[in-house]
């Protein structure tokens, strides 16, 4: 696996395989060719088809400047991957002096075509859920241990600076109101539901507090801020709403969110190392069900769980998400995206809750129910992978044609 700092990546929302990865991939296309007369950029597959509403043209224009650009949409899906991009260095008479065929995986990951590993060395040996488990047992420390002792100490600066960067993402969410762009006129809600909370008994004051805090961080992706990925942009909202409310209910130091961070950093690597957390992959299940997974294991950290109980924690949080697809409406990261986040930090608590009431023994494990994800992303028809051709998306767009008729 690789380091949990590949996982954890600060950049420009909305989506971090639709504008994080694209972008990184233009610059460093104009670094190779900064004399370059213009620059053809050909994006495939999903890239192309919620491309638009995921702001991917101006991801990679940004990436290009000074450099003049032509951006073309192409339907096809290459073999590779869903999420492929080519890019042509043009001279002066319209030439092409050279070509790159590159891949956006999920999380601000690129691969280069022809290439199978990941983008950076992996630190890990372990990759697997039970052996980080074995690793734990045997010495008698918790799983963020691990983490520190592949990485050092200095991994915990890194972390420090991904939870203070959620914790402006939080702020500057609630900060806002009014629609978000795009065209679909959906208002925010971070800051209605902040308000109202206070109005509410305990119960019901949670739930308005996680959602509330969802809210702010999917709403500000949205607008084009910049988030964290954890392990996307889609689903960054799920891991900061949980660790900010059990900071604040518990009252917990820095600290102990940090180690939380480095807990659900090693659940987000398992599944990114052994299927993938690209939704145009395998759906919203990587996305969001691995998000819940991730907050779910952190909270159960925080809540005083063994190992056990904290895979056990993750396991459910993912189980529950299998098969959840990936149909935005107008290709924008609002609709369902946004709610879905909210309510997977609620389901992430009450998984942590549920498996803290039991010994953390159960039937399936954590490394099956990553298997069966990748499984069933790979069953999913592709109308359901992040091309916004099938379910909410086809639907919303059948309403409107009728509408306009």
């Amino acid at each position: 696996m690789q380091s949990l700092r590949e996982l954890y990546r600060y950049g420009m929302g909305p989506s971090s395989s639709h504008t994080m990865g694209p972008r990184r991939a233009a610059e460093m296309f104009r670094a190779r060719h900064p004399q370059t007369a213009r620059v053809r950029v050909t994006l495939y597959g999903s890239l192309s088809l919620t491309g638009r509403g995921h702001l991917t043209d101006q991801a990679v224009a940004q990436g290009l400047l000074p450099l003049p650009c032509d951006v073309i949409w192409s339907e096809e899906a290459l073999a590779e991957h869903p999420n492929g991009m080519q890019f042509e260095a043009l001279a002066a008479d319209g030439g092409s002096l050279e070509s790159w065929t590159v891949f956006s995986i999920g999380g601000g990951e690129l691969r280069e075509a022809g290439q199978s590993g990941a983008e950076t060395p992996k630190l890990y040996a372990q990759t697997t859920m039970k052996e980080i488990l074995d690793w734990a047992e045997s010495r008698g420390k918790p799983l963020w241990a691990l983490a520190e002792a592949v990485e050092g100490s200095d991994l915990w600066d890194h972390l420090g600076f991904v939870w203070l960067k959620m914790q402006e993402a939080i702020a500057a969410g609630l900060d806002e109101e009014g629609s978000l762009p795009g065209g679909l006129n959906l208002q925010r809600k971070a800051r209605g539901f902040l308000t109202r909370v206070k109005q509410l008994r305990r119960s019901a004051g949670r739930t308005g507090l996680l959602s509330a805090h969802a809210l702010a961080v999917s709403e500000h992706n949205a607008a084009g801020g910049f988030v964290v990925t954890a392990p996307t942009c889609g689903s960054c909202g799920v891991l900061p709403a949980v660790l900010s409310y059990l900071q604040r209910d518990l009252g917990l130091e820095d600290e102990y969110l940090l180690r939380a961070l480095a807990t659900a950093g090693l659940v987000g690597n398992v599944v990114k190392h052994n299927a993938s957390i690209s939704g145009a992959e395998v759906g919203c299940q990587g996305e969001v069900g691995v998000a819940c997974a991730m907050a779910a294991a952190a909270a159960a950290q925080l809540l005083g769980g063994s190992p056990h109980q904290i895979e056990y924690a993750a396991e459910i949080g993912l189980e529950h998400h299998l098969g959840l697809t990936c149909d935005p409406i107008l290709g924008l990261v609002q609709v369902p995206c946004i709610e879905r986040n909210a309510f997977a930090a609620i389901r992430a608590l009450a998984a942590a809750e549920y498996a803290l009431l039991s010994d953390g023994r159960h039937l399936i494990s954590f490394d099956q129910v990553v298997e069966a994800m990748q499984q069933t992303g790979h069953d999913l028809p592709s109308l359901y992978r992040e091309t916004a051709l099938g379910g909410l998306a086809k639907v919303y767009q059948g309403a409107r044609d009728r509408e306009q008729a």
